[in-house]
């Protein structure tokens, strides 16, 4: 068998449910890789070795249960946790200890999940970025805000982590750092006990190493039903290849990717036909900048109002641009994209799912930011799932993404896709 941390979160469940592996002997396979690698990649705000054990021979006493029993899990250092602290990424709150679990973390441990930590996040989930470097090179961005969940995954430190969305903070990172992320269907996850950056944008992202694992880590999350991979259906996808009004801003190695990527699929007997750009979809990259600060700023009203100086110079600035949106502008972007969702599910019904970059290329070389989110912003304004496969390599030979885009609240059908289109393009 391969080493425990390398394994698949599904293969990894059904080793445990046929008693071929122990959940300690996974989690002490990953503390062993994290032990290991930390101080390069530093993926981690916090773990408890000895906890995270004490919850794997537990639930080694008892009987598996569930598509994911005795797996753990990394958690985004903004989600609440009764038992590990939360800080997320700010002096503010240095050994912030809720006494509750967010929905979700408790969601995992009734389905039998180790919480393994808590995984690096940017400031608040915002831009000033955190100390996670990206596993496959040291010296470029892992992405943000969700940098040790993606990290962490791609380095075998943990097979699934939680990270979350106002922008681009799962698929971004996702893709730099070559594994699959998932942003559901807005509210498709229960968000009580997570530190909103957005309120009306704000989503629970899923990141793992293969479709199958999201599809599972999905099902326990949301109850959504799980798509039978091997059989989708008797018919092949129908693909819009959607080149957005950004194209000239992702670099020529992304071109390429989804140039190839689209035959590749059209290869394996997809249908690709090119998704023309919706009426008033430009607008959509202003307006969910002007929602996004609207909310932010009164998200963190209290921290600074009260800790300003212990704030970052960017999150300060973005705060103050947001007290700057009036009311009427930020009512009139929320209007504009209420209505662009009535037309972009119309569109829709002619595809399965939309191909379009995951982000403008490989991580940039830098520690300093975490990339740009303007391929994803759109459709986490839109609240339609997204799902990131890799796919090729950029110029310094970082991963490279792709981004499938489905119908609001057709996860589990664009997850089924997702896996269908992971063989294709392997």
């Amino acid at each position: 068998m391969p080493e425990p941390n390398t394994l698949s979160a599904a293969e990894a469940a059904r080793s445990i449910a046929a008693r071929r592996l122990t959940s300690e002997s996974l989690v002490a396979a990953c503390l062993e890789r994290i032990a290991a690698r930390e101080p390069e990649v530093q993926a981690w705000a916090c773990v408890d070795r000895e906890l995270a054990l004490k919850q794997a021979r537990a639930l080694d006493r008892a009987s598996p249960r569930g598509p994911l029993y005795g797996v753990p899990v990394g958690i985004k250092d903004v989600i609440d946790t009764a038992d590990l602290p939360t800080e997320y990424n700010s002096p503010i709150y240095r050994g912030h200890q809720p006494r509750w679990d967010a929905a979700c973390v408790a969601l995992l441990r009734r389905a039998g999940c180790v919480i393994l930590g808590k995984a690096v996040t940017t400031e608040f989930a915002n831009n000033y970025p955190g100390a996670t470097r990206n596993p496959h090179k040291l010296t470029h961005t892992p992405g943000g805000s969700s940098s040790g969940s993606a990290a962490a995954v791609a380095d075998f430190m943990v097979p699934l982590a939680l990270g979350t969305q106002t922008g681009g903070s799962t698929i971004r990172p996702a893709a730099y750092c070559g594994v699959v992320g998932c942003k559901p269907s807005f509210c498709s996850i229960n968000r009580a006990g997570l530190k909103f950056v957005a309120e009306s944008l704000d989503t629970i992202g899923l990141i793992a190493r293969s479709a199958e694992d999201i599809a599972l880590l999905l099902h326990v999350l949301s109850g959504r039903a799980l798509p039978n991979l091997q059989a989708v259906s008797g018919r092949k996808p129908r693909v819009g290849l959607f080149r957005t009004p950004r194209w000239h801003e992702a670099d020529a190695a992304t071109h390429a990717v989804i140039e190839s990527a689209a035959a590749r699929l059209a290869k394996a007997g997809a249908k690709v036909s090119e998704f023309e750009t919706p009426p008033g979809y430009a607008q959509l990259f202003d307006d969910q900048n002007r929602i996004m600060c609207y909310e932010e700023a009164r998200a963190f009203a209290w921290e600074h109002t009260n800790h300003a100086d212990q704030l970052s110079k960017s999150l300060r600035t973005r705060i103050e641009e947001g007290w700057a949106v009036s009311r009427e502008a930020y009512d009139a972007a929320r209007l504009h994209a209420r209505d662009c969702r009535r037309q972009l599910a119309e569109r829709m019904r002619d595809y399965d799912y939309l191909l379009t970059p995951s982000a403008p290329g490989e991580a940039p070389a830098t520690l300093e930011a975490t990339g740009s989110s303007v391929f994803n912003r759109v459709w986490t304004l839109l609240g339609v799932p997204c799902v990131t496969l890799p796919s090729g390599t950029g110029p310094n030979g970082l991963p490279l993404g792709v981004q499938l885009v489905g119908s609001f609240d057709g996860d589990s059908g664009l997850l089924a896709w997702s896996h269908w289109s992971a063989a294709a393009l392997a």
